[in-house]
């Protein structure tokens, strides 16, 4: 059996569909998967946010697997960048092989560089919410499970902070979900970029099977909920600006 860190990450997630090729069995579950849509009509937020002073800012953002997250953000007109990684623990244990275990204390997320003159923060967490991941599931997404699949959101200062808070009072008060919130709200840790072979994951194989279940309809989600945001051409971590 291969023994690749891309075998045993693609392994984790792998839904065999016995006797259909890769094409056909992407094709089969992506039906399925928009049968089973999880995304939900999220309000704006209610509340104040700064007018940007600057052209690049940064959002860290974890919900489930982080190749989904990417893809998601990567579509998003006003993101230059999205990055999966890790956040939550220590340096140390930022390997995906550990991060695994659900012992090191980090979740799978993803790191949004983007201009807030087009897209602010506030409208990166709409989007989190309604499209990205289902923010009432505890310690999984879908088949997923354990801590580092958490919903978490880690502001960068405390405007994002407030921010995240409040837009998470605002969405439990107006019963969007059938069930409350679970996502954490976790200041001051640092971001860590995950192993290369999980950059571009959704964008290199848009028809492995995990993929089309799971992530290619939060595609189609963004475009039918924020089509004002949607881009077509994905911003991808191999032609990112140095």
């Amino acid at each position: 059996m291969p023994s690749s860190p891309l075998f045993q990450s693609a392994t984790r997630r792998t839904i065999v569909v016995a006797g259909l090729g890769a094409v056909t069995a992407a094709a089969l579950w992506r039906r399925v998967a928009q049968a089973h849509s999880e995304a939900h009509v999220v309000p704006a937020f209610a509340g104040t946010e700064p007018a940007a002073t600057a052209s690049t800012a940064v959002a860290v953002l974890a919900g489930g697997c982080f190749w989904g997250v990417q893809g998601v953000y990567q579509h998003v007109k006003g993101v230059s960048n999205a990055v999966s990684g890790y956040a939550g623990g220590e340096a140390r244990t930022a390997v995906y092989e550990l991060v695994g275990s659900g012992r090191t204390g980090h979740a799978e997320a993803v790191q949004v560089t983007y201009d807030p003159r087009r897209v602010g923060y506030a409208r990166l967490l709409q989007i989190f919410f309604s499209v990205v991941h289902d923010p009432t599931q505890l310690n999984r997404q879908g088949p997923d499970v354990g801590t580092q699949y958490r919903s978490a959101i880690f502001p960068l200062d405390d405007e994002q902070g407030r921010i995240a808070r409040a837009y998470i009072a605002q969405i439990g008060q107006a019963r969007v979900f059938g069930a409350p919130l679970v996502t954490t709200v976790e200041p001051n840790r640092t971001f860590y970029p995950a192993e290369g072979y999980h950059q571009d994951f959704l964008a290199r194989n848009p028809t492995y099977p995990y993929i089309v279940v799971n992530d290619l309809p939060k595609i189609d989600d963004l475009k039918r909920l924020h089509a004002d945001l949607y881009r077509a051409e994905p911003a991808l971590v191999a032609k990112a600006p140095t």
